[in-house]
């Protein structure tokens, strides 16, 4: 009984939050208005007495001083499992997880899983999974000797995320840039705050974006042109210098 109950609320939250998401943006499936109306306020509200049961701290993920890639995927699964996303065979193996050596896994991180980057066919698609709070580091693609800039877009399927890149600034009180990134700081401001079901496109390629994620976290999708690590530019300079000798760059 107590499951059901803890289900039909979670289920209760996805929708509002879900529906929220839609009402704020227009009907189309071009998301660059941004939601910063009463609705967009309340979705977030909603969200935050239901992350009761995704509490992690940093020094978790990190063994005498060096980030912990296993225990990492580990709090990867649980977010998974919280939301109900099917944690597939092989799915902690094929996880990428990354601090971009900051140091700062719960503030600034990300993990994902490539499902296919097919260079002959010229697609994506890949699933992201954001902590409760975590920031994607601003980022943008350049071309590559191999493929063109990469176009891109992301549907939220589970949890909020504060889905930002150009655009009029009109960040949301809860989207708070952390201070390991460039002292709290980024170029781009304006945002969508997206829930389950909410697509949002690239404004424009080449240009930067990020994302913050909500208090339950989220699991997005996204899908592109292929596109390789030798094109990815990072705006804090930790990140990308890290990001960079990944790359072989």
């Amino acid at each position: 009984m107590a499951d059901k109950k803890k289900l039909s609320r979670r289920s209760m939250i996805t929708g509002l939050a879900a529906g929220a998401g839609v009402m704020a943006i227009n009907s189309s499936s071009d998301a660059h208005c941004g939601v910063c109306g009463a609705v967009g306020k309340k979705a977030v509200k909603a969200v935050k007495k239901a992350a009761k049961g995704l509490h992690f701290h940093n020094k978790d993920f990190y063994t005498d001083g060096k980030f912990n890639e296993d225990k990492a995927k580990d709090a990867c699964i649980t977010l998974m499992k919280y939301h109900g996303y099917p944690v597939f065979p092989d799915m902690k193996k094929n996880l990428w997880v990354s601090d971009y050596e900051i140091g700062q896994f719960m503030k600034l991180g990300l993990a994902a899983r490539m499902w296919k980057n097919h260079e002959e066919d010229r697609y994506m698609q890949m699933d992201l999974f954001l902590m409760p709070g975590q920031m994607l580091p601003e980022h943008w693609h350049l071309a590559t000797d191999k493929n063109p800039p990469k176009r891109e877009g992301w549907l939220v399927r589970h949890g909020l995320s504060h889905i930002v890149g150009i655009g009029e600034p009109n960040l949301s009180k809860e989207c708070v840039v952390p201070k390991c990134h460039m002292g709290g700081k980024t170029e781009t401001k304006h945002e969508v705050i997206a829930t389950p079901g909410v697509f949002v496109p690239l404004a424009k390629v080449l240009t930067k974006h990020w994302q913050l994620a909500g208090p339950e976290g989220a699991i997005i999708t996204e899908s592109a042109n292929v596109h390789d690590d030798k094109g990815v530019r990072h705006s804090d300079p930790v990140a990308n210098k890290y990001f960079m000798k990944l790359a072989g760059l």
